[in-house]
């Protein structure tokens, strides 16, 4: 089995792209066997739905486009990464009742922490960030696809 797999896409900071990276990154998992019914499946769309969106709605005409990057190394760990260059990280905030919106990080942490993983945000070397989610990956990975 590969020792590391990697796909990325970039997308325009346009609300019709969050659709888009989320079908992006369900083909790539069931391209490396991750089949499309399963609950991390599931999870995995509604975390890189809810990234996209904040990649599109939180940086305010600052990040033109938004990169989404979907690695698997050693076949045991499954990164996804959606970067901006907007500098600002995401703050989570508090949950008032008669808030509509501004609960996504937690909603993208809780998801991480149920299936096992985690949720971090490095800076990029052009003064944006990326927000990564680490999941562990327990399926067979299959050959020949990148």
């Amino acid at each position: 089995m590969a020792d590391h797999q990697e796909a990325s896409v970039t997308l325009p900071s346009d609300p019709a792209s969050v659709s888009a990276a989320r079908a992006y990154v369900a083909h790539v998992l069931t391209e490396w066997g991750l089949p499309g019914e399963a609950e991390m499946a599931d999870s995995i769309r509604l975390i890189v739905s809810e990234l996209a969106t904040n990649a599109v709605q939180h940086t305010r005409g600052q990040s033109p486009t938004f990169t989404v990057d979907v690695r698997l190394d050693r076949d045991e760990r499954l990164r996804i990464g959606v970067t901006d260059s907007h500098p600002r990280h995401p703050r989570r905030l508090p949950a008032a009742v008669q808030q509509d919106n501004g609960r996504g990080m937690v909603i993208i942490r809780w998801l991480a922490v149920e299936c096992g993983g985690k949720l971090s945000v490095s800076p990029t070397a052009e003064g944006g960030k990326t927000v990564w989610i680490s999941l562990p990956w327990t399926v067979p990975v299959q050959q020949g696809h990148r």
